[in-house]
C-alpha cells in the first residue's frame, strides 16, 4: 500500500505543474522521515534518480525540498545507492551548469553529514576524494568550483580525516599548492581545509606542511597578501594540532616577530595575523613557547598602544572631575577614520597578552611590573571593541592573581602587594571611563571594579567618594540599560560587603536614593540585585545596635517603604520575592526599635510567606535573623503562629527547610521563650526525636542543641523533662553507639546529657547506668565500635562534672573498682572504665583518689592491646588534671620501665598535646627533663616510638620555641639517620594552621631542616617531604622563597629508584619489595598540596613530563595522588596539560583497561575498581578543558 502511494507521489514529482511538484516532494519528505519506511531495490533506484533530478528543478523551493529529502534517504537506502548519488552529485558540481552548482554543493554536504557508518564512509571516500582533488587542482577549474570543492573537502576531513590516511600526502600537496592562488577566497578556504586535515596528519607530514609554509614566509620577494595567508596558515595549524606544533616554534616564532616589527605602516592585517598566531602558541604550546615569552610580552605591550594615525594630545593626568563638559570634549576629540584598521592590531595585542597572563602564572610579578601600568593606561582606548578586550585582559590579570595568591598574605613584592600599589591609578582611570557616554564602556569598567574587589577586598576604602558619582549616574541615567544597572548594583553590593561600614557613612544619602529607585524597576533582575544591595546597605547604615556615631534614622522609613512595596506584591518573580523577604528580615532585626508602628503590618506578611511553599525557606531564615537581633523586636502579634508553623516544618521532607527551622526555633526560644506556651515545647520535643540519628549528624546536632535550649528554659516543668526522657533520650542512647559520631554532633550530645542532669528531672544514677549499658556488646550487633566507647566516655565525664563533686567521686571509685577486678572476662568494662577515667581526669583533678595512677598503670600488663592503649590514654589525661603531681610520675616510669616505654610515651604525648592546645606552660625543670628523655629515644629502632617522640617534640616547640628550635637544629646533623628523621618530623608537628610564636623563630632556620630532602637516608628524605607538605598546607608563606631550590629535589623523589627495590626470597617464591614507594607517594601528595597554595612557584610544564607521567604508570598507591594532581592541573593550568596530553593517554588507558588475575582476592578487585574510578575522574577533568581540540 505504501509503495502504491509512493508511486503516485513519484509520478506527480515529474509533472509540469510547479505546485504539484512541490506538494509531491513535500509528501515524499514526510514518507522518508517515517521510522517505518523501507524501500526495495527497484524503489531505491527510482527514489535516488528522481531526487537527483529534482535538484535541477527550475523552481528553487522544489530543489530546496529535494535537498531536505537527501538526509533521510541516505539513512534508508543501500550503500551502493549512496555511492551512486555521491558520484552524480560530484559530476554536477564539477561539470554541471553554473546555476546548478550551488545546490549540488549543498546536497553533497548533506550526504557527508548523514553518513554514520565507517564502511559507508570508506565507500564514499573512494569516489569523492579523487573528484574533490580534481575540483581543486584540475586544469580549467574556475575559482567557484575550487571554493565549493574546498568547502566540501573541509567537511569531509573534519569528519573522516582519520579514514583517509592513504590520501593524506596527496591531499596535503594539492592543498599547499592552492596557498599561492591569486584568488583570496580560494586561499582562505584552503587555510581552513589544511587546518582540518592537519589534526589527523602524521608528525612527518605535519612537519612537511610547516616547513613549506615557513619557507614561503621566509621568501623575501613574496607578495604581502601571500605572506598574510601563510601567517594565517601557521595560526590555523597551531589551533588545529595544539601541542604537536611545539617542535616547530623555533622556526616559526622569530619569523612572526620579525614580520610584526618590520611590516609596513599600512600592513595592519599582517601584524594582526602574526599576533593571533602567537596567541595560539601561548595557549596551546606553553612548554615550547616559554623561551620566547619575554619577547612576546614586549611585543604585545608595544602594539597595545599602536595607533599611527592618531596622536593623543589630551591632558591625561587631569583629575578635575567637576568639569561636566569633559565627556563631550573627549567625544569631540576622538579621531575617526573608516579606513583606519590599526585597532585590529591593538585588539590582537590585547588578546595575545591575555593568553600570556592565563598560561604563565609563574611570571605574574613581572607582568605587574611591565604589563599592568600599560593596561591601565590603555583604558583610554578610543575604539570601543578594543577597549572591551583591554578590560577583559586586565580582568584575566586580576583573576590569575586571585587564583595564584588564594589564602596568602600580602608579602612585599608579591602579586597582591604589587596590585595594591596600582589601585589608585586603576580607580582614577576607571572613573574617567564611568564618565563616558558609551553604555558598553561603563559595563566593562564595572566588571573590572567587581573583579578588583573580589581579589582585593577592602582595597577601595580611600576611593569610595570618587566612585559614588559613577554609580549614581549608572543607576539614574535614563539611557542606562538593565545590564549596566545590574553591573553597577553588583559592584555596589560587593564593595559594601567587603569594606568597613564607616567608610560609606558620608555617602549614604547619595547612594541610598538611586538604589531604592532601582528597587522599583520593572526588570526583575535589576530589582533582585537592588534588594540585595539594600540588605548590605541596612548593615552599613547601622553596623551595631549600641550606636556608631552615624545618624541612621532618616533612612529607616525610606528603606522600609521601598522594600515593603515589593514584599506585599504577589505578582512578581520568585527571585524578587525571596530577596524582598530576606531584606525585610534584616530591616526588622536592625531597625525594629524605630518601626514599632509598622511591625503589625509587616510581620503578618512575613508569616504569610511562610505558608507559601516557594518562599517558606527564605521566610524561616528571615525570622531567624529577627530572633537573633539584640533589639528583642516585639513579635507578640505573630509569635504563636510562627512557632506552630515551624513545628509543622520539622516533619517536612525538605532537608534545608528542617535545618533552617531548627536554627530559627532555637533563636526564638532563646529570645522569646517566656512568651511561648509550654505545651508548644512538648510538641517540638516529639518532633525532634525523629531527627536524631547518625544518618544526618548536622541535623542531629541542631536538634540536640534545640533540645538543650528547651530544657534550659527556667519555666520548664516535669512534663517537658518527661517528654525528653521518653522521646529524645532513647534516640540519644542509640546515637552514642554510632561509630560515625564526632564533631558538632558529639559536642551537642555531651551538652544534652549535662542539660538532663541540670534540669533536675532525671536521676544521675539512672543516666549513668544507661550510658554504661550502651557499652555492653549485644548478641545481635556483636562488639561495640572503638569510637563509640570514646563517645560514651566523654558523655560520662560531662555527666559527672555536671552532677557535682560527690557524684563524680563515687563514679571514679566505681570505675577504679572495675580496674581492680582482675577477671579477664570483663575486658570491655575495663576498656570503658579507663577511657572514662581519662576523660574525667582531663576535666577535673583526681589526686584526691589515692594511687589512682598505679591502678591505671597496672592495666599496662593486660593481654589486650586496646586496654593497654586506653590505659596509656587515661594516664596522660589524668596527668593533665594535676601536672605537678602526675607528670614527674610518668617521666620516672619512662626512665625505669623499659618494657612499658611505648605506652608511657603515649601518655606523655597526651599531656604535651593538651598543653599545646590549651597554650599552657610547663615548669622549667619539667621541660628540661622531658627534652632529655625524648632526645634519648630519638634513635629508637621502633618507628612507633620515634613518631611519638617527634610529635611530643613538635608540640613542646609550640610552647617553648626558643629552647626547642636550637636543640633540634643541633641534632639535624646527627650521624644517626633516625635522629635526623625524628627532628624533621618534630618540625612538621610544630607547624599548625593558627599563627604561633614559633613562626618567626623557625623562619630563618627552615631551610636547614627542609634541605634534609638531599639526605642519603630514605627515612630522612620522606620526613623532609612530609614537612614541606605541612608547611605548604598550613604556612605556605614561610617556604615560598625556598621553593626554587626545593622543587627540583622534591621532583627527584617522585622517580622510581632501582637501588631501593629489593627481592626477598621466601622459599617457594620470591617477593619484590619497593622501599621507595612510600617516599614517592609522599612526594606526589606534597606536589598536590603545593598546587593549592604555591601555584605561582610551581612550573607545571616541567613537572608533568617526566615526573607526573611516570607517576601515572607507577604503583596503585602512587597513581591515586597522580590522578588528583592531573585533575587539579587540568582545572588550574589547562594549557600546560594540553601541551603533553598525548603522552598521558597511554598510562591512563593502561589503568582503565587493567584486569586483575582471575584468582585475585576481593581486596585487590576493589582496589582496582577504585583506581579505575580515580582515572576516569581525571579523564573527566581533562574533558572539561576549554581548549581541547
Amino acid at each position: 500500500m505504501a509503495n502504491l502511494a509512493l508511486t503516485s507521489i513519484l509520478e506527480k514529482m515529474t509533472g509540469k505543474d510547479k505546485d504539484y511538484r512541490y506538494m509531491a516532494t513535500s509528501d515524499l519528505l514526510n514518507e522518508l522521515s517515517k521510522a517505518t519506511f523501507k524501500a526495495d531495490a527497484d524503489l531505491e533506484v527510482k527514489l535516488t534518480n528522481i531526487i537527483i533530478q529534482q535538484l535541477d528543478d527550475a523552481a528553487g523551493d522544489v530543489s530546496g525540498l529535494a535537498v531536505k529529502c537527501l538526509a533521510p534517504l541516505v539513512r534508508k537506502v543501500s550503500e551502493v545507492r549512496v555511492v551512486e548519488m555521491t558520484s552524480k552529485l560530484c559530476d554536477k558540481l564539477l561539470n554541471g551548469k553554473d546555476q546548478h552548482r550551488d545546490i549540488a554543493s549543498i546536497a553533497l554536504k548533506t550526504v557527508v553529514a548523514e553518513v554514520s557508518t565507517q564502511s559507508l564512509a570508506q565507500s564514499i571516500l573512494q569516489t569523492l576524494t579523487p573528484q574533490l582533488i580534481r575540483g581543486i587542482t584540475g586544469p580549467g577549474m574556475g575559482s567557484e568550483i575550487k571554493c565549493e570543492s574546498l568547502d566540501i573537502l573541509c567537511d569531509v576531513l573534519h569528519k573522516f580525516g582519520n579514514l583517509m590516511a592513504a590520501d593524506h600526502e596527496l591531499l596535503l600537496s594539492s592543498l599547499l599548492s592552492q596557498l599561492s592562488s591569486n584568488q583570496a577566497s580560494v586561499r582562505k578556504k584552503t587555510v581552513a581545509c589544511i587546518a582540518s586535515l592537519s589534526s589527523s596528519l602524521s608528525d612527518d607530514l605535519l612537519a612537511k606542511a610547516t616547513v613549506e609554509v615557513v619557507t614561503n614566509l621566509k621568501n623575501k620577494v613574496a607578495k604581502s597578501e601571500m605572506i598574510r595567508t601563510n601567517i594565517q596558515m601557521i595560526g590555523a595549524l597551531s589551533r588545529a594540532v595544539g601541542y604537536r606544533f611545539g617542535p616547530h616554534l623555533g622556526d616559526t616564532v622569530p619569523v612572526l616577530i620579525n614580520y610584526c616589527t618590520n611590516a609596513s605602516e599600512n600592513d595592519e592585517e599582517l601584524r594582526e595575523y602574526s599576533l593571533q598566531a602567537l596567541e595560539s602558541f601561548l595557549l596551546r604550546c606553553p612548554r615550547d613557547i616559554s623561551v620566547y615569552c619575554d619577547e612576546i610580552l614586549h611585543l604585545t605591550l608595544e602594539y597595545l598602544s599602536y595607533d599611527p594615525n592618531f596622536t593623543d594630545n589630551m591632558e591625561e593626568d587631569t583629575d578635575d572631575e567637576g568639569l561636566e563638559e569633559e565627556e563631550d570634549d573627549e567625544s569631540a576629540n576622538e579621531y575617526t577614520d573608516d579606513e583606519d584598521v590599526s585597532w585590529k592590531v591593538r585588539r590582537a595585542a590585547a588578546k595575545c597578552l591575555a593568553a600570556l597572563i592565563v598560561s604563565r602564572p609563574e611570571i605574574l610579578s613581572k607582568l605587574y611590573d611591565e604589563a599592568c601600568p600599560k593596561l591601565i593606561d590603555r583604558f583610554k582606548e578610543r575604539e570601543e571593541n578594543v577597549k572591551m578586550d583591554v578590560f577583559n585582559t586586565f580582568i584575566e590579570l586580576l583573576r590569575q592573581t586571585g587564583n595564584v595568591t588564594k589564602g596568602q598574605t600580602d608579602a612585599d613584592m608579591s602579586p597582591r602587594w604589587l596590585l595594591k600599589q596600582e589601585v589608585s591609578k586603576i580607580v582614577k582611570s576607571i572613573n574617567r571611563q564611568l564618565r563616558e557616554k558609551s553604555i558598553k564602556t561603563k559595563v566593562g569598567a564595572f566588571s573590572v571594579l567587581k573583579e578588583l574587589v573580589v581579589v582585593l577586598p577592602n582595597c577601595l576604602a580611600d576611593h569610595i567618594g570618587s566612585l559614588i558619582p559613577g554609580i549614581e549616574k549608572a543607576l539614574n541615567d535614563k539611557s542606562s540599560t538593565s545590564n549596566l544597572k545590574i553591573e553597577a548594583l553588583t559592584f555596589t553590593r560587593l564593595v559594601l560587603s567587603s569594606h568597613s561600614p564607616d567608610v560609606f557613612h558620608p555617602y549614604i544619602k547619595a547612594l541610598s536614593a538611586p538604589v531604592l529607585s532601582a528597587v522599583g524597576e520593572r526588570y526583575y533582575k535589576v530589582t533582585a540585585e537592588a534588594l540585595r544591595v539594600c540588605g548590605e546597605l541596612v548593615r552599613v547604615v547601622r553596623p551595631n545596635i549600641e550606636g556608631s556615631g552615624f545618624d541612621f534614622r532618616p533612612y529607616v522609613h525610606p528603606i522600609y517603604n521601598g522594600i515593603m512595596s515589593r514584599l506585599i506584591n504577589q505578582d512578581q518573580d520568585q527571585e524578587v520575592k525571596e530577596c524582598a523577604i530576606s531584606c525585610m528580615g534584616l530591616i526588622v532585626s536592625t531597625f525594629g526599635d524605630h518601626l514599632n508602628a509598622e511591625l503589625p503590618a509587616c510581620l503578618p506578611v512575613l508569616v504569610d510567606r511562610m505558608g507559601n511553599e516557594i518562599t517558606r525557606l527564605t521566610a524561616v531564615k528571615a525570622f531567624a535573623v529577627i530572633a537573633a537581633s539584640p533589639l528583642r523586636v516585639d513579635l507578640s502579634c505573630v509569635l504563636e503562629h510562627v512557632v506552630a508553623e515551624l513545628t509543622a516544618f520539622l516533619r517536612k521532607a525538605n532537608r534545608a527547610l528542617r535545618q533552617a527551622t531548627l536554627g530559627t526555633l532555637n533563636s526564638l526560644i532563646v529570645a522569646y521563650g517566656d512568651k511561648i506556651v509550654l505545651s508548644a515545647y512538648e510538641v517540638i520535643i516529639v518532633e525532634l526525636s525523629g531527627l536524631i540519628s547518625d544518618s544526618d549528624l548536622h541535623m542531629t546536632a541542631l536538634a540536640l542543641e534545640l533540645c538543650c535550649t528547651l530544657m534550659g528554659d527556667k519555666r520548664s516543668n516535669q512534663s517537658i523533662g518527661l517528654a525528653v526522657r521518653n522521646k529524645v533520650l532513647p534516640q540519644a542512647l542509640t546515637l552514642i553507639k554510632s561509630s560515625l559520631l564526632q564533631g558538632q554532633a558529639l559536642s551537642a550530645l555531651q551538652n544534652f546529657f549535662a542539660a538532663l542532669v541540670y534540669s533536675a528531672n532525671t536521676s544521675f544514677d539512672s543516666l549513668l547506668e544507661s550510658l554504661l549499658a550502651c557499652a555492653k556488646p549485644s548478641p545481635q550487633s556483636g562488639g561495640i565500635a572503638k569510637q563509640a566507647l570514646h563517645s560514651i566516655a566523654q558523655c560520662v565525664a560531662v555527666l559527672c562534672l555536671a552532677a557535682g563533686d560527690q557524684k563524680c567521686s563515687s563514679t571514679v571509685k566505681m570505675l577504679t573498682d572495675i580496674l581492680k577486678d582482675d577477671s579477664s572476662s570483663n575486658s570491655a568494662k575495663q576498656h570503658l572504665a579507663l577511657l572514662c577515667l581519662g576523660e574525667i581526669g582531663r576535666r577535673k583533678d583526681l589526686s584526691t583518689h589515692a594511687h589512682i595512677e598505679n591502678i591505671v598503670i597496672e592495666s599496662f600488663q593486660s593481654p589486650f592491646e586496646e586496654i593497654k592503649s586506653a590505659a596509656s590514654y587515661a594516664l596522660g589525661n589524668i596527668a593533665v588534671g594535676n601536672l605537678p603531681k602526675y607528670l614527674p610520675f610518668i617521666l620516672d616510669q619512662i626512665d625505669n620501665q623499659q618494657k612499658k616505654q611505648y605506652l608511657l610515651l603515649h601518655s606523655l604525648k597526651e599531656v604535651i598535646v593538651r598543653q599545646s592546645v590549651d597554650k599552657a606552660e610547663f615548669q622549667e625543670s619539667s621541660v628540661e627533663k622531658i627534652l632529655n628523655l625524648l632526645f634519648n629515644h630519638c634513635e629508637s629502632e621502633e618507628e612507633g616510638v620515634r613518631n611519638v617522640v617527634a610529635e611530643c617534640l613538635g608540640k613542646i616547640a609550640l610552647i617553648e620555641p626558643v629552647k626547642l628550635i636550637p636543640a633540634l637544629k643541633v641534632r639535624r646533623t646527627s650521624p644517626a639517620a633516625f635522629t635526623r628523621a625524628t627532628v624533621v618530623i618534630a618540625v612538621k608537628y610544630s607547624i599548625v594552621e593558627r599563627p604561633e610564636k614559633i613562626d618567626e623563630i623557625i623562619y630563618p632556620e627552615i631551610s636547614s631542616f627542609l634541605m634534609l630532602i638531599k639526605d642519603n637516608d630514605r627515612h630522612v628524605r620522606r620526613a623532609a617531604v612530609l614537612a614541606i607538605s605541612t608547611f605548604a598546607h598550613n604556612k605556605p608563606n614561610l617556604i615560598k622563597g625556598l621553593l626554587p631550590d626545593l622543587l627540583p629535589l622534591l621532583y627527584d623523589q617522585t622517580i622510581v629508584k632501582q637501588e631501593l627495590i629489593r627481592t626477598v626470597d621466601l622459599g617457594p617464591f620470591k617477593h619484590i619489595v619497593d622501599d621507595g614507594l612510600e617516599l614517592r607517594k609522599a612526594a606526589f601528595e606534597c606536589v598536590d598540596t603545593l598546587l593549592d597554595s604555591c601555584l605561582d612557584q610551581v612550573n607545571p610544564s616541567s613537572f608533568i613530563v617526566p615526573y607526573l607521567k611516570s607517576g601515572l604508570d607507577d604503583h596503585y598507591d602512587v597513581k591515586m595522588p597522580c590522578h588528583l594532581i592531573l585533575s587539579k592541573l587540568a582545572d588550574k593550568c589547562p594549557s600546560a596539560v594540553l601541551a603533553v596530553l598525548d603522552s598521558l593517554v597511554d598510562p591512563l588507558q593502561k589503568t582503565i583497561n587493567f584486569k586483575p588475575k582471575q584468582d585475585a582476592v576481593k581486596q585487590e578487585v576493589d582496589r582496582n575498581e577504585d583506581m579505575i574510578r580515580s582515572a576516569l575522574r581525571a579523564i573527566a577533568s581533562l574533558n572539561r578543558i576549554r581548549f581541547v581540540i
